[in-house]
């Protein structure tokens, strides 16, 4: 990480029939967005100038073969095609899914070499981007591959935290994949990352049951009896602030997500639903756990409003603000791990 200098900020385009070109080029339409980063756009000078075009939005751009040839106060074009996909606003097609793929390889690919130091992904389609050679099911399972770590699909906004047990797969497969490893596996991701990028120096976490009343004592299951709270017990044993489990029909209704740093759901749904009903259009999608920063707005390919001009940007600039303060969070954390005494230098000298 470098200790200076505007950070450089990576964006892969997402599917180009859905928003994502619409809500990062809306981002940088407000010039002081320049004060913050350099954004660096992995697709080609022609494919963004249709978009712009389509979307009659008067945003110009500097075209580089190369993310180390960017230039600060411009929006940075990586052309890494030099054909024209067709854009079909509203569809979900193959040709979409291809070039999704590849300005998402190709932003990855910077992001290793150190060429952007954070990466903002725009939106995919799940369904058309599987391919011989990309089988995931979505950012974060390709992410935890090629960078570095332990991954945990962490939610995030201002005042709320909700992390995920397992994500994307079938509800019928859920309490079979939860074990007293995962567990613990995914609380120790959250807790670092609590203490690295939210600069929270004792995190406390709520874990929510797997079934509904989170089991009530084994008559609607036994898992979170069996699985979840020895474990959490062991946790907390050692030295980690994290309770439950919690039934997750009323920990949101009655307030109690305020009470922690952090939440961690079982399953997908029962974390996202209330995150983005208590936060949508302000969320951020955050893969933590991993050596780099990527960030991505809290919503879809939007295919029903792509093209008519009506996306809203709001989530995609959220996303860029919370890849800009992880990263330096995580510059000042490595300071003062480096050198403990550094802060109190820091205070003494003021």
């Amino acid at each position: 990480m470098k200790e200076s200098g505007k950070i450089k900020l990576g964006i892969s385009i997402g599917d180009l029939n859905g928003i994502g070109c619409e809500v990062a080029l809306r981002t940088f339409l407000d010039p002081r967005m320049m004060d913050f980063c350099t954004p660096v756009v992995f697709a080609s000078n022609k494919t963004i100038s249709q978009q712009k075009t389509d979307l009659g939005l008067n945003v110009g751009f500097n075209g580089v073969r190369d993310a180390s040839q960017v230039v600060e106060g411009k929006i940075n074009i990586v052309n890494v095609w030099k054909e024209v996909p067709a854009i079909e606003f509203g569809k979900a097609t193959e040709e979409g899914g291809k070039y999704a793929i590849k300005s998402l390889r190709a932003a990855v690919k910077a992001l290793q070499e150190g060429k952007i130091d954070v990466l903002v992904t725009a939106p995919i389609n799940k369904n058309n981007i599987q391919a011989d050679d990309f089988k995931f099911p979505g950012h974060t399972d390709f992410l935890a591959q090629e960078l570095q770590g332990e991954s945990l699909m962490f939610m995030v906004t201002d005042n709320l935290r909700v992390g995920l047990l397992t994500d994307h797969i079938a509800v019928k497969d859920v309490a079979q994949a939860i074990t007293p490893k995962l567990i613990r596996d995914k609380v120790d991701t959250m807790v670092k990352s609590l203490k690295m990028d939210f600069r929270i120096r004792r995190p406390k976490i709520a874990l929510l049951g797997i079934n509904p009343h989170s089991g009530d004592n084994g008559t609607i299951g036994e898992e979170d009896d069996k699985i979840l709270k020895p474990t959490i017990q062991e946790l907390f044993e050692k030295g980690t602030l994290v309770y439950g489990p919690y039934s997750a029909d009323s920990f949101f209704g009655s307030n109690s997500h305020e009470k922690f740093d952090a939440i961690l759901a079982a399953y997908h749904d029962q974390g996202l639903i209330p995150f983005k009903t208590l936060s949508f259009g302000k969320g951020v999608n955050y893969t933590a756990g991993l050596d780099k920063v990527r960030t991505s707005p809290d919503h879809g390919t939007a295919y029903e409003i792509a093209g008519k001009g009506e996306a809203d940007e709001s989530s995609f600039k959220e996303a860029v603000f919370a890849a800009i303060q992880i990263y330096r969070n995580r510059l000042e954390y490595g300071a003062l791990t480096k050198n403990p005494l550094q802060k109190q230098k820091t205070k003494r000298a003021s």
